[in-house]
């Protein structure tokens, strides 16, 4: 569609440059922008063209625009707004939503902008009807379903409605024998609204409840003014039939041609019969759309929603909503009216439109950046949870759940289901998060069984963690955050699995003798990294990946073409946490593999695969396209494979849900402009995010529902009401009101106070409003939760607050014999606080290569704790945790283990001798930077006598600064200054690298 100057309105250039809403009313039919002290206010003669401009997660704007027409309005005038609208959206590219709104017949979208709601005044402009003057308050009945006014009269009245009558001196509201709690609720806000519209905040409430007759005083008053109480009828049968007809209608598609809708004959509904050059209507009853084809001109646009008015006009469908979309830009509503619809088109969305009004508009002076596309904003995704607490891991086995060791933890099968539980220090109060991981090879009876015992692990917790439902490949960043390393190796060891493979005689590959293993690699740094197993053949391999190849005593590293020096770093990570196996060498078998710990049901022993390998072992580093004849021969042969990363799904802007679950049947409600407010306490709600979804279960919400809210989640994933193509195994979140976790609480403007307030919501919001103010509410009482099997929850002063996604903040795990024995220390019940679990602590790698963010990070809570229960010869003595700690790199001399003696110095002293290289053995040196120092001849890829306890990623860093010196021919500094290329270089050659 071509764009010309006389196309532009002056009174648009420059609109929909920033999020928000702007509003013009049609004045001698021409647009004129409305005062932002006025929004809201709509007079009953007049036209208006509204716009919401929203920025998405991708930084590009979105528009949706709507002409409301007031009751009294001319034809003239709404015509004008309607013409205006479609160059509106010209102006803006020709890609923005259009809607009619029809006063007392408003879209939820268009309510959701003027919160509460919207009365219409009487009067317009000049073109229409005078404003009304100031005159005495007028007696007025609302009903608020629609916010719209009724007659003022008792066959007005129902009981499935709310009813809003506003007096001179006091506001009531009628609340229908059949209306929700939540709809009460929301009424209220309503009153609110007229109250201090109206009555300057100064008029009494009352609540009157429809079957409470006379016995009340205000209820007495309140059917006073109807002249006494009397039977309420039902609603209008003439009003019920016509909703019926209209959302019966059966749906009929229209050409249009010259301002004429002409049918277009097919036997079914699908996409190819819209043609790019032309408009159609598409008549559903409710709605009318109105289909703009991108090669359509704008008078032809302007053409085809005219014949939309006309073909309601001629048969008194008020009610109907008209939208118009553009091709390209379609609503999931107008796409699920198709028999087919295909997932892309081929419509090439051309940028010149846009572009040539910007150009036009810059030449004006106007700014113009939100007219041009935006690119995506690209961000590491944050797990948004603190990810120093403490992990248990079960593996499901049959109806029973087996508790892992923590050397065990993080490492899954895909033929088994696990459950953990996270317990993690929140803003003043421990949080939980208990969940389910489902793999691809798990038996459906044991996901069912994980299912069970993770909810029964909830309620006995009185749901106060988040849950969550976990399937392999679908994991969340804080499923990962939380695991840190993990790893999936295929096969299973529960008897579920064990008997699925008998019974379908499928090989088992859980336990091999003499196997070879293909993992790969992922991940976005040590805190946040995985080995997958995968099928040991070349098509496995992807360009976008590093992976471990090992067989035996044979390792292989190979790196894709497409990996970044980040992903290599990865693998060298990943193999660095292999070799550090805390078992000896004479318990590596044969193969290279741990020793066995599993027998089959003969007693035979078998070699059960572990991914660990001896700490001598040196694997050999193979680059895409030129790999080593025994690098194939160990895949079984060359063979094609991907280059095409493999994506995860993208979270997208998120959508809020109402819900309602009856008989296994899910209806839901979309909450457009969400805030916090509309999640209401007797109710559940979904939160969908595509990636992942949160179903939010409110506090009133009765128990047995409560344990649906799993199978609501799962439902929801079924029908896929936004037509989003949501995969069923996508992450599920239960969230429980006042226990919110920040990665849920971050879609909101979020005040923790408002979801932790006990009670009725519509009895807290009628006391808000009869009194004027926010009343006083009890704080909540800590709550005792359930860990371990004791009751208690750490002192906020003995738990770090940090969260995770600080890059200082990293949950550390000890290897070495003397952590060992501090934990042994610590885990003495009679040495420590018994509601603070043992910490995990694990070694700290340099973050980064520069030597100035290669100092000290402040030491965990946990090992200041460790140290302070190792040290003090009272055993009844606490741990005390302080927040932060700042770490002297200095060695321990004797005199200041002396001093350490001494009570004014002890804390001091015992804080400086704690340092990050916990694992430095007795008469190893450390350099300035705190890290222990080791000869070069050590320090070598090839050294017959390597260190194991270090980060081989960064193996120049254990170098003093004269041998460093000695052997790169410049100091430290400057080598951090060289690209990251040169410096490989350099390590290359080196052997260090």
């Amino acid at each position: 569609m071509a764009v010309s100057m006389r196309d532009l309105d002056p009174a648009f250039q420059g609109a929909g440059q920033k999020a928000g809403i702007e509003i013009w009313r049609i004045e001698n039919f021409k647009p004129v922008p409305v005062p932002k002290s006025s929004y809201g206010k709509f007079f009953t003669g007049d036209s208006y063209v509204i716009m919401k401009t929203t920025a998405s997660k991708s930084g590009a704007l979105r528009h949706d625009i709507h002409y409301w027409l007031g009751k009294n309005t001319s034809q003239d005038e709404a015509g004008t707004a309607a013409i205006k609208t479609v160059e509106l959206d010209a102006a803006l590219g020709g890609r923005a939503v259009q809607y009619r709104e029809v006063q007392g017949h408003e879209t939820e979208k268009f309510l959701s902008y003027f919160k509460p709601c919207i009365i219409p005044q009487e009067g317009g402009v000049a073109s229409g009807f005078k404003h009304a003057e100031e005159e005495e308050h007028k007696t007025r009945l609302f009903v608020c379903k629609g916010k719209h006014v009724v007659p003022f009269a008792r066959s007005s009245l129902n009981h499935d409605d709310i009813f809003i009558l506003d007096t001179k001196s006091k506001i009531f509201q009628f609340n229908g024998s059949n209306s929700s709690i939540q709809e009460r609720a929301k009424a209220l806000e309503v009153v609110q609204y007229i109250k201090d519209s109206y009555h300057d905040g100064k008029c009494e409430i009352a609540a009157i409840e429809d079957g409470k007759l006379m016995a009340d005083a205000e209820t007495g008053e309140f059917w006073g003014l109807f002249g006494g109480f009397a039977p309420l009828p039902r609603k209008t049968a003439t009003d019920e039939d016509k909703d019926k007809t209209v959302d019966s209608h059966p749906t009929k598609l229209y050409r249009a041609e010259k301002g004429q809708a002409e049918p277009v004959e097919s036997d079914s509904l699908t996409r190819e019969l819209l043609e790019t050059n032309k408009c159609y209507l598409l008549d559903c009853g409710l709605e009318m759309f109105v289909w703009m084809g991108r090669s359509t001109s704008l008078d032809e646009r302007k053409s085809a929603s005219g014949a939309a008015e006309e073909l309601l006009q001629g048969s008194d469908r008020t009610k109907s909503h008209i939208i118009r979309v553009i091709e390209g830009f379609e609503t999931v509503m107008f796409r699920s009216k198709f028999d087919s619809w295909p997932q892309t088109t081929n419509v090439t969305v051309s940028e010149d439109g846009r572009g040539k009004v910007a150009a036009l508009l810059k030449r004006q002076g106007v700014n113009v950046k939100g007219l041009l596309k935006a690119d995506p904003v690209k961000e590491e995704p944050q797990p948004y949870i603190d990810c120093t607490g403490h992990l248990q891991v079960w593996r499901v086995n049959g109806q029973q759940k087996v508790l892992l060791s923590a050397a065990d933890q993080s490492k899954f099968y895909g033929g088994d289901c696990y459950i953990f539980q996270y317990s993690y220090p929140g803003e003043d109060k421990e949080e939980y998060l208990i969940g389910t991981w489902f793999g691809n090879q798990s038996v459906e009876e044991e996901r069912a069984s994980a299912t069970s015992l993770a909810s029964k692990m909830v309620e006995s917790m009185k749901f106060l963690p988040a849950q969550a439902r976990i399937y392999e490949g679908n994991e969340t960043i804080q499923f990962f955050s939380i695991f840190q390393s993990f790893i999936v190796f295929k096969g299973g060891l529960s008897d579920g699995f064990k008997n699925f493979i008998a019974e379908k005689e499928i090989p088992d590959e859980t336990y091999q003798e003499d196997g070879v293993a293909l993992f790969r690699v992922q991940g976005s740094g040590p805190e946040n990294m995985q080995a997958i197993q995968v099928d040991p053949v070349a098509s496995s391999l992807n360009s976008s990946h590093c992976y471990i190849l090992h067989s035996g005593s044979t390792v292989f590293t190979w790196s894709g073409n497409l990996t970044t020096s980040e992903d290599q770093e990865l693998v060298e990570r990943q193999l660095d946490l292999i070799k550090r196996t805390d078992v000896k060498d004479d318990s590596i078998c044969h193969h290279g593999f741990k020793k066995p710990s599993y027998s089959d049901s003969t007693g035979s022993s078998i070699c059960r695969f572990e991914f660990s390998v001896g700490p001598n072992l040196q694997s050999k580093a193979q680059k895409e396209g030129a790999e080593s004849e025994q690098f194939w021969d160990l895949l079984g042969g060359k063979s094609e494979y991907l280059s095409q990363k493999i994506g995860r799904e993208a979270e997208s802007d998120p959508h809020l849900f109402s819900c309602m679950f009856s008989k296994g049947n899910l209806k839901v409600t979309e909450i457009y402009n969400f805030t916090q407010d509309d999640l209401m306490t007797e109710d559940i709600f979904i939160l969908d995010c595509h990636s992942e979804i949160f179903v939010w279960v409110g506090q009133r919400v009765d128990s047995k529902n409560k344990m649906h809210a799993l199978t609501i989640g799962e439902k929801f994933l079924e029908h896929d009401f936004l037509l989003e193509k949501l995969s069923c195994e996508a992450p599920i979140y239960i969230i429980f009101e006042g226990n919110e976790p920040p990665f849920f609480a971050r879609f909101f403007t979020w005040d923790a106070a408002k979801s932790r307030m006990h009670g009725n919501s519509f009895q807290r919001k009628l006391a808000i409003v009869k009194n004027g103010g926010t009343p006083i509410v009890d704080k909540p009482k800590r709550r005792t939760p359930v860990y371990g099997g004791r009751s208690s929850v750490p002192d906020k002063s003995q738990r770090s607050r940090s969260m995770s996604f600080s890059p200082d903040r990293v949950r550390v795990r000890g290897r070495s014999p003397a952590f060992n024995a501090l934990a042994a220390t610590f885990e003495n019940s009679n040495s420590r606080n018994l509601s603070t679990p043992p910490p995990m602590v694990r070694k700290l790698y340099p973050k980064s290569v520069t030597p100035d963010s290669a100092n000290l990070a402040p030491k965990s809570a946990a090992i200041a704790a460790l140290t302070a229960s190792f040290e003090k010869s009272s055993p009844a003595r606490e741990p005390i945790i302080p927040k932060s700690l700042k770490v002297s790199p200095a060695p321990v001399s004797p005199s200041s283990k002396q001093e350490s003696n001494s009570k004014e110095n002890s804390m001091s002293n015992r804080i400086e001798s704690l340092t990050i290289q916990e694992d430095v053995k007795e008469g190893e040196a450390e350099d300035e930077e705190g890290l222990p120092i080791y000869p070069y001849e050590r320090l070598q890829t090839t050294s017959t006598d390597p260190v194991t306890e270090i980060d081989v990623t960064k193996r120049e860093t254990y170098l003093s600064s004269e041998e460093f010196r000695e052997k790169f021919g410049m100091a430290k500094d400057a080598f951090y200054k060289l690209p990251k290329w040169k410096q490989n270089k350099l390590k290359m050659a080196l052997q260090l690298f």
